[in-house]
């Protein structure tokens, strides 16, 4: 059956999903919103309706006769844009506001966590700052503070300095992020592991790893950020990772959910820190993220659709997921002044220039010329995908070095 599909959001991600998505015979139309120009070279772009005004978008999906809607980015989940689909009576893949939860409020993924026998650091969850402080003051440095709510990556401070995380309890307590709740957790030592489920409610199947750096300089210096760049397969595995995943996290979690009414049906990002001690959640999203989706959905053989109608349709235990043996390797290419005020508006001239990588598009839109610009921090993901990882890697930068544009920012590190 041909299906014409409405993809939600904008950025690398969403690029990346509805470049996936097209491969598929059965797609014979993609629409996205908002959108941006790499997707408009895939289908039609849908401006002057915001992602987060869920009634507007279920209403235009009813009338467009959209047979699915994939959504991308966490704010729309976490206003219930499936909520308003379903409502419409039109097929959505992604959790109902209830089930984003699990990203919307970290205290109750962490409560969550906790009743699933789930690993992760000791917690506590305040909205009182003189009660949080205590809490804070009986901890062990470093301190790590999380505003509870979304904040676009942003609500986090981990600091050696007992008064900056006083002061950021303060900060995440005065509703700056929305909310007027903050969680204070045990720092994890280890690096990092993004793994995703595809869930169906009660089961899951799990894509293959990704790691990604959030710092913005070489060698993990520098301000945190969304991600600057990602590659995958990871060939530093714990024994067992996957299968501890899918036993031991995911089918607790999604058991839990269905539990409490609200069952789980999306893309699953689990968060680890491969502690000494083993592997730790040090969150849950309720998408996929984003740079590494871009390396990940590359080098996926099967079809996307397929695994995305499987969970829709409670049948996700009976997909293969197949894979390129093959390496991806994603630089993020981030505009002047990322991650703290990042300048627009500068025109990119030269991506036909970047030979034998893919390119997805992020911050970027279309000035009064038609100019592709900058228009947000992330601009650009070069995804090379080569025999081997350092094969990739200098493909990646080789195409890196003929996309310069003023200010561009970047680490030379990535997959190193």
């Amino acid at each position: 059956m041909s299906m014409r599909v409405l993809l939600i959001g904008g950025g690398g991600r969403e690029h990346a999903l509805g470049w996936k998505l097209v491969q598929s015979p059965r797609v014979t139309e993609i629409m996205s919103l908002p959108g941006n120009p790499g997707l408009a070279q895939l289908g039609s772009v849908i401006e002057g309706i915001e992602p987060t005004d869920v009634g507007a978008v279920a209403a235009f999906a009813k009338a467009q006769q959209i047979d699915l809607v994939v959504v991308g980015p966490e704010a729309p989940l976490a206003a219930g844009i499936v909520d308003a689909l379903n409502s419409f009576g039109v097929p959505a893949f992604g959790p109902t506001r209830a089930a984003a939860r699990l990203e919307s409020s970290k205290t109750f993924a962490k409560q969550v966590m906790d009743r699933a026998s789930v690993p992760t650091a000791p917690w506590g969850s305040f909205d009182q700052p003189d009660e949080a402080k205590t809490f804070l003051q009986a901890q062990t440095a470093p301190y790590v503070i999380k505003a509870d709510g979304l904040a676009a990556g942003k609500g986090v401070l981990v600091t050696e300095d007992l008064a900056a995380g006083e002061a950021w309890i303060d900060d995440c307590l005065s509703g700056r992020f929305g909310d007027e709740r903050v969680l204070i957790e045990a720092f994890l030592a280890g690096p990092e592991l993004s793994i995703f489920a595809v869930c169906d409610g009660t089961d899951a199947v799990l894509l293959d790893p990704a790691r990604d750096y959030k710092r913005l300089r070489n060698d993990d210096r520098g301000p945190n950020t969304g991600g600057m760049g990602a590659f995958s397969p990871v060939d530093d595995l714990p024994p067992g990772i996957m299968e501890f995943t899918l036993d031991q996290v995911v089918r607790p979690v999604l058991s839990a959910m269905a539990e409490d009414g609200s069952p789980y049906i999306g893309f699953l990002y689990v968060g680890y820190v491969l502690t000494s001690e083993g592997p730790s959640v040090l969150e849950f999203n309720c998408r996929l993220g984003d740079p590494e989706t871009q390396v990940v959905l590359p080098r996926l053989e099967t079809d996307l659709l397929d695994l995305i109608e499987a969970a829709l349709a409670g049948d996700i235990r009976k997909s293969r997921v197949d894979w390129s043996p093959e390496t991806a390797v994603n630089v993020v290419l981030a505009a002047e002044g990322y991650p703290e005020a990042p300048v627009t508006g500068t025109r990119l001239s030269r991506l036909e220039r970047a030979e034998d990588v893919i390119i997805f598009h992020g911050g970027t839109n279309y000035d009064d010329a038609g100019q592709v610009v900058t228009s947000g921090g992330r601009v650009l993901s070069v995804v090379a995908i080569d025999r081997t990882a350092d094969d990739a890697r200098a493909r990646c930068y080789r195409a890196v070095d003929k996309l310069r544009w003023p200010g561009m920012q970047y680490r030379s590190d990535i997959a190193r």
